[in-house]
């Protein structure tokens, strides 16, 4: 079995303090107990920074329920072939430099990229959404909210993904003007206001 001694070391104890030896370095005498991240042991210990949350910082609550968050985050993870190959264009500010969000919710419905900065919504549809009353329904009720909707076909961001690309970026720099529907997209335009003037 051992000495009780023995046992000690065995677990990690120290059976007495043992001296802090002194290196020489190129900045003079350093205690080998200062190096590393431990903090030092003797008097005269700056206190860490507490984060906000311990600080006492009033307690913000989301802007967004609970229950949205989650549903976001399930569409997230269930999206098809063609969102993802068009979030891969999208993410990180890769398309002219603006920033897009994915599956956000504006009211009932979630967006599925959205860039808040130019207001614009970008839908992908399959064949389902053809001619959908409630696509249009949608669509006039994000107008509502004062976003332009760019629906574009699921095939097309799958083989024609740069032309996809340049529609989009067409519709963030003020190009695509005016409503749009022809066979290949769709476009809701929504008047941006400033001050009490539509642009």
């Amino acid at each position: 079995m051992g000495s009780p001694c023995d046992r000690r070391m065995r677990i990690g104890m120290k059976t007495r303090a043992q001296p802090p030896t002194l290196l020489r370095g190129f900045r003079g005498m350093v205690r080998s107990q200062d190096l590393g991240s431990s903090p030092p042991q003797s008097g005269g210990e700056v206190a860490r920074a507490k984060p906000e949350t311990e600080r006492g910082a009033a307690y913000q609550p989301s802007r967004r329920s609970p229950e949205k968050i989650v549903r976001a985050r399930e569409l997230r993870h269930g999206e098809n072939q063609a969102e993802a190959t068009l979030w891969n264009e999208l993410k990180a500010k890769k398309l002219g430099g603006y920033k897009f969000v994915r599956q956000m919710p504006i009211g009932p419905y979630f967006a599925d990229f959205a860039c808040r900065g130019q207001r614009l919504i970008v839908e992908i549809d399959g064949s389902q959404h053809a001619g959908s009353s409630y696509d249009g329904q949608r669509d006039e009720f994000m107008r509502g909210e004062g976003f332009s909707v760019l629906r574009l076909w699921n095939f097309d961001v799958l083989k024609n993904t740069r032309s996809v690309c340049e529609t989009i970026l067409a519709a963030l720099e003020g190009r695509l003007a005016e409503d749009v529907a022809a066979a290949d997209l769709r476009f809701v335009f929504a008047a941006r206001k400033i001050g009490d003037n539509a642009l």
